[in-house]
């Protein structure tokens, strides 16, 4: 008998297909050239921090749904809730740049990112809940999701909005339009009702036993280095490319999103006839060639700053994505949701905070009000250097060799399942 792959009916893959477009157009509208926007406010010093207590807000954020909104209500709700609560919170953000106040700012920033930061990992479920099993459904819907980011960066970047707190108020419009539209989303039950919750679940501590493994804690120290440098361009990138004279900075940095697009359809591929060991090994070293070419920046220089740009989906894809497709192998079933747990903690939390904080002393200390592109060099010498000690690292001692790490079956699969619902951010 020939197996049928399910289909999605079309209707709910458009209802999805918008719900990431708005997603996205909500994220992409600000995130890309906040740290040139609080730049060109004189509020240069706070962007490290800014970042950092985003990076806090994805590690906190798992509390507010694993506790409430995904034991107790409709995720479609939930959804809502969030973003209408977000839309109001960007309203405020442009007075308070304006004002130049760092402190509030920085605060509206972090209690707007604890409401937000949930939303990533909601949207993603409430498409998994409707999509049939063994479907390719969601890769097209969440191509949606990376479709309205470029869409927002081209529309801010050819008005010439880059630099300016209109990009809050654009993003709030955005929030309160999926908030509204969220209401009309097909009904998704709580995905994880019934099940306990269990603080350490929060950082995968049942997935601790795989820093017995040497290649794991080889990638996890090769990520906890190389998240400086990722932390000093998503901070600073822009603000850097501006400084060099590139125009219409956000539509330029879109360039990076379609290169994702392009790397996320090649890692499969790729995988089929290079093991994983060199894939993450060309991801690492994509951060060494990035910051060369940023060391060779000259004003003016368009051609040079497509080619950094157009890097990002080698460093991202190729290293982190496929870290995590590493870490999945490495594990048991049982297990799997903790090591995701714990990896994320790693990297997107713990690695962002350091290296956000490192990114904003380095600028405060370097460039500061400095107009000279020279100022930037230190950024991108320690991006170079961080990037090739964690290269040299990976590549002597880093096994591609998978032997999956026994694990304590604690938990059955249903509640994996859930956990892995409730972490993902």
């Amino acid at each position: 008998m020939t197996s049928v792959t399910p289909r999605l009916r079309r209707p709910t893959f458009a209802r999805l297909s918008i719900m990431m477009l708005l997603q996205y157009m909500t994220y992409g509208s600000w995130w890309a050239t906040i740290g040139l926007v609080l730049v060109s406010n004189g509020l240069g010093s706070i962007v490290g921090l800014a970042f950092s207590l985003s990076a806090i807000a994805a590690i906190i954020s798992p509390l507010i749904t694993g506790a409430i909104a995904d034991r107790f209500f409709a995720s479609q709700k939930v959804l809502a809730i969030l973003h209408a609560v977000g839309g109001c919170i960007l309203l405020a953000l442009t007075p308070i740049v304006n004002a130049g106040n760092g402190g509030i700012l920085l605060l509206a920033l972090f209690v707007y990112m604890l409401f937000f930061q949930p939303t990533l990992a909601m949207t993603n479920n409430i498409a998994f809940t409707h999509i049939p099993e063994k479907s390719n459904s969601f890769a097209y819907i969440r191509a949606f999701g990376t479709g309205g980011w470029i869409v927002m960066g081209l529309i801010i970047g050819q008005s010439g909005l880059s630099a300016s707190t209109s990009i809050f108020v654009i993003a709030a419009v955005m929030s309160f339009a999926l908030a509204a539209y969220s209401l009309t989303l097909p009904k998704t039950p709580p995905p994880a009702r019934g099940t306990a919750f269990a603080w350490g679940d929060v950082i995968g501590a049942g997935a601790f036993h795989l820093f017995r493994n040497r290649s794991f804690r080889i990638l996890v120290f090769a990520v906890l280095l190389t998240c400086v440098p990722i932390s000093i361009y998503n901070s600073y990138g822009s603000t850097y490319l501006d400084a060099a004279g590139v125009p219409n900075v956000a539509s330029f940095m879109t360039i990076g999103q379609a290169s994702e697009v392009i790397c996320l359809l090649l890692v499969p591929l790729i995988l089929r006839r290079f093991s994983i060991k060199w894939v993450l090994f060309v991801g690492i070293l994509a951060w060494v060639v990035r910051a060369g070419l940023l060391l060779s920046m000259t004003e003016g220089n368009v051609p040079l700053a497509v080619i950094v740009i157009a890097l990002h989906g080698v460093c991202n894809d190729f290293f982190l994505m496929t870290a995590f497709m590493y870490v999945d192998d490495l594990t048991r079933l049982e297990a799997r949701a903790q090591a995701q747990s714990l990896f994320v903690f790693l990297s997107l939390g713990v690695g962002n905070a350091i290296g956000a904080f490192v990114a904003g002393e380095l600028y405060n200390t370097f460039v500061g009000s400095s107009t000279d592109l020279a100022a930037w060099d230190p950024m991108w010498y320690l991006t170079a250097a961080l990037t090739a000690v964690a290269a040299l690292v990976f590549l002597f001692f880093f096994r591609s060799k998978v032997v999956r790490m026994p694990s304590p079956a604690t938990r059955s699969e249903s509640e994996a399942l859930a956990s892995a619902r409730v972490l993902e951010v």
